[in-house]
């Protein structure tokens, strides 16, 4: 060692290193201050998290994109096991492979017939527009031409869209592999990310997890049980009846209905005016008999599958999944308008399991108030 380096610190027996440095420079001394300045920095932090929940909001809906898509999976192995006893990831990769097989035979059927009529519904429904609007000017209602052809140009545009997913141009696939993928990994193994959000809980809080983890799962599970259930229903009686009277584009009408039936409320509303717009196109009778159908579909669908299935378990006020709908479908777009309905029952499961905690919390204070 030259003379020039620094020597080492002494270590006093029991001392060490630390017992020589002095304070830091950085060191608030006034212990007021150095309240106030934790205080600061615990402020300073929740906004840094808020301000980053906005910033990867789109992130963090994927991620609840995936969720469900996991809990429509883990319905179904459990749907499965119920008839076959096998291991569970048997059972995810059985429903993933019926998926798969599905999606398939849907594309190589849109590939042909329902391509060459999606290709016509746009020009179908902005002729129907243009003859509802000649009708309510022969009324005496003063409609400007400017705004009917907007309305008809986001309607058609709205539903290029859609008929441009069936035909397998999907703008966001990206996004939907993302939550497929994601969504797979969660329904194999979702023991082990519960546990994951678990241990990063104060010990004293992971009871309460679980337990509002468990009525999650299952309040979700029997929400898209219902969903899909009510998706196959309306889609193939649609097919059916549209097919019976002979409707133009009965099977490309059937999908949407199928398709948008995701979407409670709105997704019927869209459906409808579609369907309806398609009949008038073969005459009055037909459009009427196609109003007839889209009330019976949707009459039977909302007032007999559904609540046997759904609405029980998860009983959400129209109104609300409606205003819930509008307001995400605004911030996420299309992701955000599909997605609401079951965030708003997880919203509604924890807010029921915080109440009956607080229920809980006040008999244990009554009790303990009346033993002393």
């Amino acid at each position: 060692m030259s003379d020039t380096e620094p020597a080492a610190p002494k270590v006093k027996p029991g001392g060490s290193f630390l017992s020589d440095i002095r304070s830091s420079p950085t060191q608030i001394a006034d212990v007021q201050l150095r309240f106030e300045a934790k205080r600061a920095l615990v402020w300073a932090s929740v906004i840094g998290l808020i301000v980053l929940t906005i910033y990867i909001s789109q992130s963090l809906l994927v991620i609840f994109g995936a969720m469900v898509f996991a809990a429509m999976i883990d319905g179904g192995a459990r749907l499965i096991g119920r008839g076959l006893k096998i291991a569970r990831i048997w059972r995810v990769l059985l429903v993933m492979l019926l998926t798969i097989l599905f999606f398939i035979w849907l594309i190589s059927y849109a590939g042909t017939q329902i391509s060459r009529e999606a290709a016509q519904l746009p020009q179908i429904i902005e002729a129907q527009l243009g003859q509802a609007v000649l009708w309510l000017d022969g009324q005496g209602f003063a409609v400007k031409q400017q705004d009917i052809q907007n309305i008809a140009g986001n309607l058609v545009s709205g539903v290029g869209t859609v008929t441009r997913a069936i035909g397998g141009i999907l703008g966001g696939l990206t996004t939907l592999f993302l939550i497929a993928i994601i969504g797979v990994y969660i329904a194999m193994e979702p023991q082990l990310y519960e546990r994951g959000v678990a241990w990063m809980l104060p010990q004293n809080r992971r009871s309460d997890f679980y337990i509002t983890a468990s009525r999650m799962g299952a309040a979700m599970r029997r929400l898209m049980a219902g969903r899909l259930v009510g998706m196959v229903f309306e889609g193939v009686l649609t097919w059916a009846m549209l097919s019976f009277y002979g409707v133009p584009m009965a099977a490309l009408l059937g999908i949407l209905t199928g398709l948008l039936a995701f979407i409670p409320n709105l997704g019927a509303l869209i459906s409808g005016v579609l369907m309806v717009l398609v009949g008038f196109s073969g005459g009055t009778d037909m459009g009427i008999y196609t109003i007839f159908v889209y009330f019976l579909v949707q009459t039977f669908d909302g007032y007999v599958v559904i609540p046997l299935i759904a609405k029980k378990t998860v009983d959400l006020a129209p109104a609300l999944v409606l205003a819930a709908q509008l307001i995400m479908g605004i911030l996420f777009g299309v992701l955000g308008l599909f997605l609401a309905d079951p965030m708003l029952a997880m919203i509604k499961v924890f807010l029921e399991r915080r109440a009956e905690q607080n229920d809980e919390t006040a008999i244990t204070g009554a009790a303990a108030a009346d033993g002393t």
